[in-house]
């Protein structure tokens, strides 16, 4: 929609800088304030920092790095990334899926180097965030996202055996393998005692029952496994290599990058992608956790506490809102117990990662990426601003500089065994169901392989290649099948039903004799063209010669209408379709009686077929609500052929703009069907068998992270406006108030209204809309009351409710101001101008409520007037000189 009330500022566009502004998953702008860090960041930057100390160190052993670079890597992470990124609450640092592709660079080019090629990765990063790719970058298949997780964790665990067992890791898998029997033989029982304590520790801390335990485990179970197996080993006097950390003057930094040209860009190649997908990915899982602590009555978010898994089980896509709908006040609305939280700015958080990069690079410091298990704690723990990451950050310096004789007492055992945990964590059950539920385990496993024996790079390309080649073999691949079962004859079709299918899909279609029923079963999420047009021009031959057709076996994205009537025999049960034709939204009740002359042709058979594109999350847009506009999660394309028949033609159809409030009983034609007690059953079978299957995941996901629509959408009562329908908006879209008239009562005791007042304010402040809309509509009830109203009538509560439309026939009395208008055309009749004139109206009694004012004068706000035609289903939007001018398509941006 065009923008048809003024605002008082102008929102900013630059998306560089997402504080700024009101996007719509985040709180409007907030004045310019002093520096206050939260108590809740504080607590979150503790805890965050107890788990990363451990782990930074852990991870730099694992690589071969100086120890030293790991708290560098740490410390830059927390405040660089922490305080340049996108995402506020994501914790930065050294991460376990960058530790076999570093171990690789030192071992080939050595550590000055190796920081080199972490400055020229983050150079790279910086590009691509500047050409905003980072969208584009999550377009990866999660299979080969989690295949190279799987892989990296495999190469991690079996190396880290080594060193649990005393020894020294080799330089690759295979190797590591071949000389485990002799590790085990040569057997280090000091080594092997510190190990199996920390990893005791790390498996049992988080199982402590009880009231005690639930205290108890908010300590990380990681710094407690590293404590106690450090004190065992102190106190007992077991003799077994411990962190050495060298004076920080003796600190080597980053040098020139020296080795062959081809390699060095290949290993810039292979941080900046491991890098830059881990920590999108992580940033939208952080997006995840902090909406569903928002959902969540204590505030707390599920979750598994290995990381990986929040991870992998990350969109890449935005997400849709859950839709709110109310017809007074939004009292069943959940308010969030914790503070908004911005949503991630990918593009923001790329240059944020190449910027500590850089830094790290030069300082000495391991690659950085955004590491879920810090980032989970720190969304668990409470934080609520970037301060929690930033303070981290510092803790790990102070830490560095004043606290190395207590870290050089830690066993080097109990830090491998802490990162070989870590590993194995990385090969997820959760990810490999959800592979196998996807029939994607062939690109899951060649990923998995080829990331463990042949590099991080390589096996990230071959996955890539695979996926390719199973996508391109699915949509080739369709099995069409005919048989014949008691007399009515089955089409199958699995797979997808493209021009390459048609051949085919012909030959059996014509197996089907003339005048015999079938059915075509299709079980595919896409139809080209070519397909379609075939499915139809055999329907519509098939039922020209007697025959019928039936069309069933929908998967998820496949949306193929019922028979808009049904057969005599199957009066029981209601086959209005998705987007059929309909009137009052029943079906022609009068042929369900049994035909007196027989002929199989006065039996109505039409079919709609309608083919869609997946949204991004992989579930249906919906059959009674249209697809979400583009501004949303996803698109879908329709084509349909309706269906045409002399009863359709002939039936005697009323007007569409009669006043709603007729005597809808003596007005009943004799040959209208009655109203049944079944119709709302029949209704909600036909959502349950043809709807639901559609939209369950999508809202599944909805109910997960709460209500965000961006648009308050104020419209009238009456039965034949479907807000859905007009907006093309799909759950999460719409947050919807009716009321009889469309009416915005003034604010204030004598004359407001509670109710509708109550759901201004909610919409305004807590889901924090972007736009308000007011849509009239033609022949509206409330309005032709209005202007029939007699004074001194008895104040009943609709003439009560009405009393709020009365300065709307003031305004259009008023001489003074000129009317409302159509373009194009002047208002039909009385009832219309009201009409018109009672959207103006509104939009001024909105204005004058304390939480609109507010936000129109912070520019975080619209208001639009609409004006919606019944009979010639036009919508008319109101511009700012008070004409309600035609929606077209060229109005609509691309």
């Amino acid at each position: 929609m065009s923008a048809c009330v003024p605002t008082r500022a102008t929102r900013p566009t630059d998306s560089a800088t997402p504080e700024r502004l009101h996007q719509p998953h985040s709180p409007p702008p907030a004045p310019g304030r002093r520096f206050h860090l939260a108590g809740a960041d504080v607590s979150a930057s503790i805890a965050v920092f107890l788990i990363a100390l451990p782990l930074s160190l852990g991870i730099a052993l694992a690589t071969g790095a100086p120890l030293q670079a790991g708290l560098v890597a740490a410390a830059v992470g927390g405040l660089v990334a922490g305080r340049f990124g996108g995402s506020a609450l994501q914790v930065s640092g050294p991460a376990a899926g960058l530790t076999v592709v570093t171990a690789d660079l030192i071992h080939r080019y050595g550590w000055r180097t190796t920081c080199a090629i972490t400055v020229l990765a983050g150079l790279a990063q910086l590009g691509l965030g500047c050409l905003r790719v980072a969208r584009t970058a999550l377009a990866v298949s999660p299979a080969i996202v989690h295949g190279m997780l799987a892989g990296i964790g495999v190469t991690i665990a079996v190396a880290q055996l080594h060193i649990v067992l005393g020894g020294t890791p080799q330089s690759s898998v295979l190797a590591n393998l071949l000389a485990l029997p002799a590790q085990v033989a040569a057997g280090r029982p000091a080594a092997l005692v510190v190990s199996a304590l920390t990893l005791t520790l790390l498996l049992l801390w988080p199982r402590l029952p009880g009231r005690a335990g639930r205290l108890l485990r908010k300590v990380p179970a990681a710094l407690v496994a590293v404590s106690g197996a450090t004190a065992v080993a102190s106190l007992t006097g077991l003799t077994l290599p411990r962190v050495e950390l060298p004076s920080w003057s003796s600190h080597a930094l980053a040098g020139l990058p020296e080795g062959p040209a081809l390699g060095l860009v290949a290993a810039v190649l292979t941080i900046t992608l491991v890098c830059s997908v881990q920590s999108l990915l992580g940033a939208v899982a952080v997006d995840k956790l902090v909406a569903a602590r928002a959902a969540s009555p204590d505030g707390a978010e599920p979750t598994d506490g290995t990381g990986s898994a929040a991870i992998g089980s990350a969109s890449p896509t935005g997400s849709a809102s859950p839709t709110g709908s109310t017809t007074a006040a939004a009292s069943s609305a959940t308010v969030p117990s914790a503070p908004r939280v911005a949503r991630s700015d990918l593009d923001r958080e790329l240059l944020g990662q190449g910027a500590a990069n850089i830094v790290s690079g030069a300082l000495g410091g391991l690659p950085i990426a955004g590491v879920a298990v810090r980032s989970s704690a720190n969304v668990r723990a409470g934080a609520v601003s970037r301060n929690s990451t930033m303070l981290h950050g510092v803790l790990v310096v102070v830490a560095a500089l004043l606290m190395v004789p207590i870290l050089e007492l830690i066993p080097l055992a109990s830090l491998a065994a802490l990162v070989m945990a870590v590993g194995i964590q990385m090969v997820s059950l959760h990810h490999i169901r959800t592979v196998t539920r996807h029939r994607e385990v062939l690109v899951y496993v060649v990923t998995t392989l080829g990331v463990v024996f042949l590099g991080v790079l390589q096996g990230v390309a071959l996955g890539i290649a695979v996926a390719v080649a199973t996508a391109l073999h699915r949509l080739a691949h369709t099995r069409i099948t005919h048989d014949e079962k008691e007399g009515v004859h089955h089409v199958r079709v699995r797979g997808q039903l493209t021009f390459l299918a048609v051949p085919r899909l012909s030959r059996a279609l014509h197996l089907v004799p003339h005048g015999a029923p079938a059915v075509v079963e299709l079980d595919g999420s896409f139809m080209d063209h070519a397909a379609y047009e075939t499915l139809q021009d055999w329907q519509k031959t098939h039922t020209a010669h007697g025959g019928t057709v039936e069309f069933g076996g929908r998967r998820p994205g496949l949306r193929i209408a019922e028979p808009v009537i049904p057969h005599a025999d199957e009066d029981a049960d209601c086959r209005c379709g998705p987007w059929t034709p309909w009137r009052n939204h029943q079906c022609d009740l009068t042929s369900l009686a049994p035909a007196t002359t027989g002929d199989a042709d006065s039996r109505r058979t039409d079919t709609v077929i309608a083919t869609s594109t997946e949204t991004a999350t992989g579930a249906g847009t919906g059959t009674h609500a249209p697809a979400p506009a583009p501004t949303r999660t996803g698109t879908t394309a329709a084509e349909s052929t309706p269906p045409e028949s002399a009863d359709a033609k002939s039936a005697d159809v009323p007007p569409d703009d009669t006043d709603e409030g007729r005597n809808r009983y003596t007005d009943r034609k004799e040959t209208d069907p009655p109203p049944t007690a079944h119709q709302l059953v029949r209704g909600i079978s036909a959502f349950q068998r043809n709807t639901a299957p559609l939209v369950r995941d999508e809202l599944e996901r909805l109910a997960r992270e709460g209500q965000r629509p961006s648009q308050l959408f104020l419209t009238c009562a009456d039965s034949r406006l479907v807000t859905s329908m007009i907006t093309s908006s799909g759950p999460g879209d719409l947050f919807v108030v009716r009321n009889v008239g469309n009416l915005v009562p003034l604010p204030g005791e004598d004359s407001g209204d509670d109710s509708v007042a109550a759901a201004i304010e909610y919409a305004v402040d807590v889901l924090e809309v972007r736009s308000i809309t007011v849509c009239g509509h033609s022949g509206c009830g409330a309005m032709q009351a209005l202007l029939n109203a007699e004074p001194g009538e008895a104040h009943t509560p609709l003439k009560r409710w009405l009393r709020h439309g009365l300065p709307s026939l003031e305004r259009m009395a008023d001489d003074g101001r000129p009317w409302a208008r159509l373009a194009g055309r002047a208002a039909a009749d009385a009832v219309e101008q009201l009409c018109l004139t009672n959207v103006v109206q509104q939009l001024d009694h909105l204005r004058a409520h304390a939480s609109v004012d507010r936000a129109l004068r912070a520019g975080a706000l619209e208001l639009h007037g609409m004006y919606f035609h019944v009979g010639e289903a036009q919508a008319y939007l109101l511009t700012e000189g008070k004409v309600f001018d035609h929606v077209r398509p060229v109005d609509v941006p691309v």
